[in-house]
This record gives structure tokens, sequence and C-alpha cells, in this order.
């Protein structure tokens, strides 16, 4: 999860400005190659659940980071357009399908009592990542103009393999019951324990039975509002911060603070989520992240800018914790790959339309402003979607997390 952001759409927002500028390229053109990878994403996505059920997650992860490794790495010699295209969509598909479901899922098999918490430090790892992978490329490329950022991709391609390759094709395993265990740690065959936290029931709905229920669609298309919203801005944030005359470092730190806040925010949510009902949490991040979509075009200072690209993170690590945990809440483990798989094309067609329309919207009137104002109303779209998205019958979760 922190190696996947050499193909995050912060990364890639770290690039618009010197690429378009060194190849002459518009805004759209480049921000285009993310919404390539989306739709690409949309299709792959299902295989990907599909494989993470059947082959279990090690295999799936492992060969994601050793085809995202080549592709970052690769894009320090794209000269065209089409291998840009080509190779950032390779790696942004690896970022949303396999990657995403296949760690997601891990964390889903081996925790049940302390899931919130457990995908809060999966998405805290994610968070450090989205920090590091702009600040490495901005350090590499430093005060280098020209062709610098091609030394800047080749760097990222071999960190990804160098920090991830090995730990996982080493130590992951797919389920506790592969090695005698059950989830939370417990023995295969636990005696009872009291205590005020107990052990979840873990319900169990194969792939028909989940698509016949109205909480996964509405989860769905509320996550793909969501995820619009999330690239649209994310991609476009540097730039726009540059164009309201701030430094690029300047920016780049924006874009960390962005980061740091959804790290942070991954493990505020990750807790309240075992004490608060999963539905009212998702719909209090998508609020806040229409907040901040309302509030970008009145950026003018460095203080503003990082207050909210932070109101911005801490929403976005909402959006990507809660919805491991209400997944798994509301339909179980055994088919949970599968289940995911018919879930992220949603995801990924909103990052796809995201990042195109943020750009188109530029392009067309020199602003921004149109663009976050269509954002903001997005997710405030999202909201009402997961206000409806009761969960279905059978789920009765502690504390009612899941109502």
């Amino acid at each position: 999860m922190f190696v996947r952001n050499g193909a995050a759409s912060l990364t890639l927002a770290v690039f618009l400005y010197p690429m378009s500028q060194d190849l002459g390229w518009s805004r759209t053109l480049v921000a285009g190659a993310a919404s390539l990878g989306g739709l690409l994403a949309i299709f792959a996505s299902p295989l990907a659940g599909w494989a993470v059920d059947r082959y279990g997650a090690r295999r799936v992860l492992t060969v994601s980071v050793l085809i995202l490794g080549l592709a970052t790495f690769s894009l320090g010699w794209a000269t065209t357009p089409l291998a840009f295209y080509l190779l950032y969509a390779v790696g942004r598909v690896i970022f949303s399908g396999p990657i995403q479901i296949g760690a997601s899922v891990a964390v889903a098999q081996w925790f049940l009592r302390q899931r919130g918490r457990a995908n809060a430090f999966l998405f805290l790892a994610h968070a450090l990542g989205m920090g590091f992978f702009p600040l490495a490329a901005q350090g590499i490329m430093g005060g280098g103009g020209g062709e610098a950022w091609r030394e800047a991709w080749m760097g990222l391609g071999v960190l990804v393999w160098v920090l991830a390759l090995g730990p996982v094709a080493a130590f992951i395993v797919h389920r506790p019951e592969d090695i005698g265990l059950a989830p939370d740690g417990r023995a295969s065959h636990p005696s009872p324990r009291p205590g005020p936290s107990p052990t979840p029931p873990d319900v169990s709905r194969t792939l028909g039975e989940a698509v016949r229920t109205p909480a996964l669609w509405l989860m769905a298309l509320a996550g793909g509002l969501l995820f619009c919203v999330h690239a649209g801005v994310n991609i476009h944030q540097g730039a726009y911060l540059r164009d309201k005359g701030l430094a690029a470092s300047v920016a780049a730190f924006a874009i960390a603070v962005n980061a740091g806040c959804t790290g942070g925010g991954s493990v505020l949510w990750g807790f309240l989520v075992e004490r608060l009902p999963v539905r009212w949490l998702y719909i209090a991040a998508a609020c806040t992240v229409a907040l901040a979509a309302f509030l970008f075009p009145l950026v003018d200072t460095v203080g503003e800018a990082f207050a909210v690209t932070a109101l911005f993170g801490t929403g976005l690590a909402g959006m990507l914790v809660l919805p491991s945990v209400a997944y798994a809440e509301y339909f179980g483990r055994p088919s949970l790959g599968r289940i995911r798989g018919v879930t992220e094309p949603f995801v990924g067609g909103g990052q796809a339309l995201g990042a195109l329309l943020a750009g188109a919207l530029y392009d067309a009137t020199g602003s921004y402003y149109g663009a976050f104002a269509v954002f903001g109303v997005a997710a405030l779209g999202g909201a009402a979607l997961l206000a409806l998205a009761r969960p279905p019958a059978g789920v009765d979760t502690p504390t009612g997390r899941g109502k």
C-alpha cells in the first residue's frame, strides 16, 4: 500500500507542471493518463477480485509490485503521449485494482473485532506513501528544469521494487486459517472470552447474494462520486497552487500536508468505526470532502493552502478506510475479493472522470473554480447515497456499527 503511490494521483500532481512545460502538452492531456487508467481498472478490478479469492493476496500483490515498478521506471523514457498513457495507465490499474483489493481483503480476512484499527494502519501506510512519493519525486527533480522529471520517474520505479517486493513475496499470508489461526489472532478453536468488545458475527454472503442488495450498489455509486472528487482534486491541486502564485516547494509540501492528514485521519476514522456506525461516519467523511472542495477557490496564502489540503486529506482518509470496513461487515469474508471486484470499477470510473473533468474545465475556462464547485456538489451527492445505504438484513454488529 505504501509503494502503490508510485502511480498515485498526488504523485502525478508533482509531474503535471514540469511535464506540460517541457513537452508542450496540455494539462488535460497529462491528466488524461489517469483517466485511461481508471477506465481500464473498470475491467481489470473484477478479474483482480477473482484472482485474490482464487490465488490469495500474496501472489497477486507480488506480481502487482513487479509490474508497478517496471511501469513507473519506464515512464522516464516516455517521449510521446501514447507511450506515457500506456505506461501510466498500467501503473494506475495496479494502483486501483489488485493492490487496493488484495491488501484490503487480506486485512479483512485477519481481523473482525479490530477491523477498524487494522484498516486504519493499512491506510496509514498508504498515506505515508502519498506524502513520501511526491516529495521524493520533487527531491530528485530538485530545482532542475528540462527533463529532470524523467530521472524522477525512474527513481520512483526503483523505490517500488526496493521497498516492497521482498516483504510482500516473503511474509504475506492470505487467511489466518491457512496457518491454523482464526481472525484477531485467536486459536482456530478458541474458548469464549468475556469482555466489552466481543468479536462481531462474521456474516457470509456470496457475490450473487450481495449484488441483490441495494446497499452494495448505493455504496458503489457513492464511491464513484467521491473518488471522482478525489482524483480531480489530487491530480490538479499542485498545478492549481502554482497558478495561485505559490512556489513549487510550497505546492509539494501542501500535497504532503494532504497526505499527512490522510494518515492521521486514517487512524482517527479507523478507531471511531469500532465505536460508531460505519455508514454515518462515511457520510461525515463525504461532507468533509465537499467542504474542502468548496473552500479551495478561496485559497490565496500558504496557510490557507495547508489548511484546506489538510481538511481534504482528513475527509479522504475516511473515504479510504470506511468502505473497506463497510463491505466486510455487510457481506463477510468468503467472497469479499469478488465483491470488491464488482464495486471497484465504480471507483476507477469516478477517478477517470474526475481527472479528465478538472483538466477540461481548466482548459476551457482558464480556471479551476468551476471544477471545485462541481466536485463539492458531487461529494454531497455521495453523502446522500450513503444515507440511503442501510445494511442488508441480517447484519447485526456490536453497537450497531453497520447501521
